[in-house]
């Protein structure tokens, strides 16, 4: 109640009442929202895909190579789409392509069960990762000039949804395992998909910010309906665009890694029954829930080059049991630790891509990172076929291990002044006394990353 009070108190206007400043609050505070749902309907929606695998795995009679293969589809829609979404965001705004972008992951999501063979299976979830990449770039692109009207890191609150999803998803997903058939729970997910893309898409559409890069139209976002122009990006932006795609690929990997391989793990190297395997992925997301629930708090803290560095050494560790515990209460606990440590690097590498390259940053890191999450589980497969499956899986700990490793390099690399965007459109006057877990938060000074970490 005491947020809720806060919150009352300044939208009706606990310091001044000024009526422009409470309907601008107003209206971040429904897209923060409408964000939300967004981002969470995408975990839920992936979490109940790859909760299914090992079911569409025994229904295609695929081996674990020809799986990785058929995997590997996902990883070539989405990486083919992602720069174009980013294209599509700069012209006609990240909102409508959210939208559209939902739509198609609705639908793309029931045609895995409808497979018979490795081929046929790789060639729908073509589609399916084009949807999925579309609507990653397009949402992260609208979180990231969220965030730059708001003023404060709150990018992770936005990635905590899309665990959140994941972990409702990979749960319901273990309940209707033993009895539900993969065909009927995939169509299931079409009908959820398309309902809530149907009921939150219009309030999306509605509520729009200007960018958070290049230069504002004159009669602005809100009246056009289309983006600004897109600027051009010098050699040192794009560098540090890739430097941050980097990480997000280095911890995206171990992301893609356990919701592919975690389940499968679980079965058939430590014994673990249906139930308890699917179960796996989601703890691992209620793990990655908590720490991005967290981590604007953190963030604020301890600064960025410290939360990059000290997510990336625990997830390491956390997959290392994970991988090689000889139990599996053991590589459930690893689970959830990697979960932790991996929270808030995907997150702020995207949004300090962002900050600096508008939606083509997104887009870019976007690409670099959910290309880790999506091309490694092909990889894990084929070392697995290789090695072994636990083997493999110590890849992601190599991998989180790099991410804190560039991302103290990168602890002098100044963050952008996410506070420019207040002049196109947002009222500098938020007040201060917004709670930090609403949906609208105070600003905060911007600071560099050395001066952070």
């Amino acid at each position: 109640m005491p947020n809720l009070n806060k919150l009352r108190t300044a939208i009706t206007g606990g310091r001044g009442g000024d009526p422009a400043t409470d309907a601008a609050l107003s209206r971040l505070i429904r897209l923060r929202t409408t964000l939300t749902i967004f981002f969470a309907l995408d975990g839920f929606l992936f979490a109940g895909w790859v909760v299914r695998i090992p079911a569409i795995k025994e229904q295609t009679g695929a081996s674990a190579s020809d799986l990785g293969l058929a995997l590997l589809g996902v990883s070539a829609g989405a990486v083919v789409t992602m720069m174009f979404t980013g294209r599509m965001c700069a012209r006609f705004g990240s909102h409508p392509v959210t939208v559209v972008s939902s739509l198609l992951l609705a639908l793309s999501i029931a045609l895995p069960a409808r497979t018979h063979s490795a081929l046929t299976l790789g060639l729908v979830l073509l589609l399916f990762g084009a949807a999925y990449g579309a609507l990653n770039v397009s949402m992260n692109s609208a979180a990231v000039d969220f965030v730059a009207a708001l003023r404060r890191p709150v990018m992770s609150s936005f990635h905590a949804a899309f665990s959140l999803g994941g972990m409702a998803g990979a749960g319901l997903g273990a309940l209707v395992a033993g009895g539900l058939s993969a065909s009927t729970h995939l169509l299931a997910l079409t009908g959820v998909g398309l309902l809530v893309t149907v009921l939150a898409g219009p309030s999306l559409l509605r509520h729009t910010l200007p960018p958070a890069a290049g230069p504002a139209p004159s009669t602005g976002k809100a009246a056009s309906g289309k983006a600004a122009a897109p600027r051009r990006l010098d050699r040192r932006t794009r560098r540090l665009v890739v430097l941050f795609g980097v990480i997000a690929l280095c911890t995206a990997y171990g992301e893609g890694a356990l919701a592919d391989w975690g389940a499968l793990h679980l079965a058939q190297d430590l014994g673990a029954g249906a139930g308890l395997a699917a179960a796996g992925y989601s703890l691992f997301a209620l793990a990655m829930t908590v720490g991005r629930l967290s981590g604007t708090a953190l963030l604020e803290r301890l600064g960025q080059t410290r939360t990059l560095v000290a997510g990336g050494v625990l997830a390491a560790l956390g997959m290392l049991l994970g991988a090689l515990a000889p139990t599996t209460w053991l590589a459930l606990a690893g689970f959830a630790v990697t979960g932790l440590g991996l929270a808030n690097i995907f997150p702020v590498a995207v949004a300090r891509a962002g900050a600096l390259a508008g939606p083509s940053g997104v887009a870019a890191a976007s690409t670099l990172g959910y290309g880790g999450m999506l091309l490694g589980p092909p990889a894990i497969g084929f070392l697995a076929d290789w090695f072994s499956l636990p083997v493999a899986l110590t890849t992601v700990a190599l991998l989180a291990a790099a991410a804190a490793l560039i991302g103290y390099t990168a602890r002098n690399v100044p963050v952008p002044d996410s506070g420019a965007a207040a002049h196109r459109g947002v009222p500098a006057e938020i007040p201060a006394d917004f709670p930090a877990d609403f949906p609208a938060e105070a600003p905060a000074t911007a600071r560099t990353a050395h001066q952070e970490g």
